[in-house]
């Protein structure tokens, strides 16, 4: 199957990333991209999945929000081409922006019904095709300098035909932030299986009880990543959900369906996902950008100057 279109969540408000997400939505932070130049946090995932082979993209927002991000656009478009006129790094960013301009469209999540909902609200414009889901809180860094992580999920999910979902082997001690699975590893592929199991954000007893993996390093589990290649049976399922209990709709109880009615993978990608929600977040993801890109060398030395004045004041206290 072709993946052509993703799905990307950006609708929820950002209470941990107070002040800032209370004037702005919290996918238009900054951020230094790994080919060196400054975007809004959403440019960068639409462009890991630009970059991996999507057509069209479209953002879940908040009621408002759509209008929001298409004038902010515009706006950062227009200012790189009148204020810097001639510079290189403009030049290609304004030419970066139109192209997400061309290729993106917002759908308002009317109210906060929980992520299902929100994946729901995309039913529209995915049109009963498969599509790549992404959070909008999420950058996402690849081990592999020539394949986005997008990319080698859409890889399998187009070899396969079928719904495959990233994940990373996760410490047991994090597993409580995350959807966490198990599954039989697929014979002869290495770092892919069918899922058996999801449950959101299980306790460590109820891991060890129901979600070990055999394989995997003693105390690590499945976890998702954020970021899904999905077929468009997802939505039916959201929808008998939507329809009994309308005020919190999961979207893991709905990958845990699927599993159980159509072949569905998991897939360990090459790569590290950053949460911007998490306590230096944003700070983690930045280093892993730049460690990741153009910037490698100016970040790296950034680092070792920080640590260096770092231990001068430890030293001057002891």
């Amino acid at each position: 199957m072709k993946i052509k279109k993703a799905v990307i969540t950006a609708a929820a408000r950002g209470e941990r990333l107070y002040p800032v997400a209370d004037t702005i939505q919290k996918a238009m932070l900054p951020a230094i991209d790994v080919d060196g130049l400054y975007k809004p946090v959403i440019q960068v995932i639409a462009e890991e999945a630009f970059a991996s082979g999507i057509e069209e993209i479209c953002v879940v927002c908040a009621p408002g929000d759509g209008e929001r991000y298409i004038n902010a656009f515009h706006s950062l478009r227009d200012n790189l081409v009148k204020s810097f006129k001639d510079v290189d790094w403009a030049r290609k960013e304004a030419e970066k922006m139109d192209h997400l301009i061309s290729r993106i469209q917002f759908t308002e999540q009317q109210e906060p019904l929980g992520y299902g909902h929100a994946v729901y609200c995309a039913r529209e414009f995915v049109n009963n095709e498969p599509f790549l889901l992404l959070l909008g809180d999420y950058l996402y860094v690849s081990d592999l300098a020539e394949k986005r992580c997008a990319a080698q999920l859409i890889e399998l999910a187009s070899q396969e035909n079928c719904s495959v979902s990233a994940v990373n082997p996760t410490n047991e001690h994090q597993i409580s932030r995350y959807g966490t699975l198990t599954g039989k590893q697929e014979p002869n592929t290495r770092g892919v299986y069918q899922i058996d199991k999801i449950i959101e954000k299980p306790s460590l007893s109820t891991a060890e009880l129901e979600l070990q993996t055999p394989g995997l390093r003693v105390g690590y589990y499945l976890c998702f990543f954020g970021m899904h290649v999905l077929t468009p049976a997802v939505f039916d399922i959201l929808k008998k959900q939507i329809d009994m209990d309308g005020n919190n709709i999961l979207l893991t109880p709905a990958l845990q369906e699927l599993a159980e009615t159509e072949r569905y993978l998991a897939l360990e990608v090459k790569g590290n996902r950053y949460d911007l929600s998490r306590k230096h977040g944003l700070l983690r993801a930045q280093i892993a950008l730049g460690l990741a890109g153009e910037a490698h060398d100016e970040t790296l030395s950034t680092m070792v100057e920080l640590l260096a004045e770092a231990n001068t004041r430890n030293s001057k206290k002891a």
